[in-house]
């Protein structure tokens, strides 16, 4: 399922280092703007520690396989890139290109580390790089509008009247600085005209306040500015220090990055936690398939029934699709495998209109 979150923000505030960490694909990592011209992608394994279990009570013969997901290390946007400053029409290009945003904000002071503006100031990089997306998401619009008055006119196109409603909508969001996922439509014929419009501020965005090491843990006074900056947006909100992730990304074994974890009071990775959320942010969930010769994820997006997820595996397990036999993930763990779940009555036999649900252990019954 080819679904990629970009990596965005101003220069020099972290992005490629944080890719880097991410991705074995290196991008390069420099003290100057437009270091990264073109977009880097790295497809990232989901960490998933039921897959770790069912290893365990599984023994595959071909090990456990994790599913993945992409993220593209976008060059960082300047201040007039919607006017195609430094090389902004490139930028937004990819931007559009991908299905939900992560926003790098430095919120660590270095002198060091130039500050494209100068300073640091997270809020103020923030709103530099919404007005550009807005901008260009406004020139969209206004375009969009002259066709679809015409269409109206000319033919009495339903579609294009409709559309006209929901492109008024975003309008006068754009021209008073806010993005376009703050427009709340009135029903499902209003978000179905808004979905060709590909507008850059209606993709889901996190947050990533990138900090120094002394502040991974607790975060710092930039990260509660973004924090209340965006309160009122539908976007979350992580913390991680880019330098620590590149330190723990350099050590072979895993206890030895467990004990580097533990040293600075961290449980779990930034980039462990940022790649989970990434996939979250794009509504992926997993099922699962366990058993002696191999346990795998899936990635299934939310809201898929048995049907489509059986084609996530082969085209046609869904076009012959009979019926799908599910353990709840919880159930196997807690019986021991599929023959006692079976005996214990916690196999149920699923038809084409169930929703499958995120760790479903699954075998799907076909026949083409």
């Amino acid at each position: 399922m080819s679904l990629q979150c970009g990596i965005v923000g101003l220069p020099n505030v972290g992005k490629s280092t944080l890719f880097n960490c991410l991705s074995n694909a290196k991008a390069q990592s420099a003290n100057f703007p437009f270091c990264t011209i073109e977009p880097n992608v790295g497809v990232i394994t989901v960490p998933d520690e039921r897959l770790i279990k069912l290893g365990e009570l599984c023994h595959p013969e071909r090990g456990v396989i994790p599913t993945t997901v992409e993220i593209v290390d976008i060059a960082g946007l300047v201040k007039g890139a919607s006017k195609g400053e430094g090389l902004g029409n490139k930028f937004l290009a990819n931007i559009r290109e991908t299905d939900a945003i992560i926003h790098v904000l430095r919120c660590f002071d270095d002198e060091n580390v130039v500050h494209v503006d100068g300073s640091v100031n997270p809020v103020r990089d923030k709103e530099i790089i919404d007005a550009e997306l807005q901008l260009k998401d406004l020139e969209t619009v206004e375009s969009r509008i002259q066709k679809c008055e015409k269409a109206a006119k000319a033919g009495g196109d339903k579609f294009a009247k409709l559309q006209l409603e929901v492109l008024a909508k975003y309008r006068e969001a754009l021209s008073q600085g806010k993005n376009a996922r703050t427009v709340e439509l009135e029903n499902k014929e209003q978000e179905a005209a808004a979905k060709d419009l590909f507008l850059l501020t209606n993709k889901p965005v996190m947050y990533v306040c990138n900090v120094d090491e002394s502040s991974a843990v607790t975060g710092n006074a930039y990260v509660e500015q973004v924090r209340e900056a965006v309160k009122d947006e539908d976007a979350q909100v992580l913390v991680l220090a880019a330098k620590i992730e590149s330190e723990i990304a350099e050590l072979e074994s895993y206890e030895e990055r467990q004990m580097f974890l533990e040293e600075i009071g961290l449980q779990e990775s930034g980039v462990n936690r940022l790649i989970k959320a990434a996939y979250a942010l794009l509504k992926l969930r997993t099922f699962l398939t366990a058993g002696s010769d191999e346990v795998r994820a899936w990635t299934f997006r939310e809201g898929m029934k048995a049907p489509q997820c059986a084609g996530v595996i082969h085209t046609d397990f869904e076009r012959g699709f009979i019926r799908a036999e599910v353990i709840k993930y919880e159930d196997f763990i807690a019986l021991g495998g599929e023959a006692q779940c079976r005996a214990a009555g916690k196999l149920g036999i699923e038809g084409k209109d169930y929703l499958v649900q995120d760790g479903d252990i699954m075998h799907f019954l076909f026949n083409v």
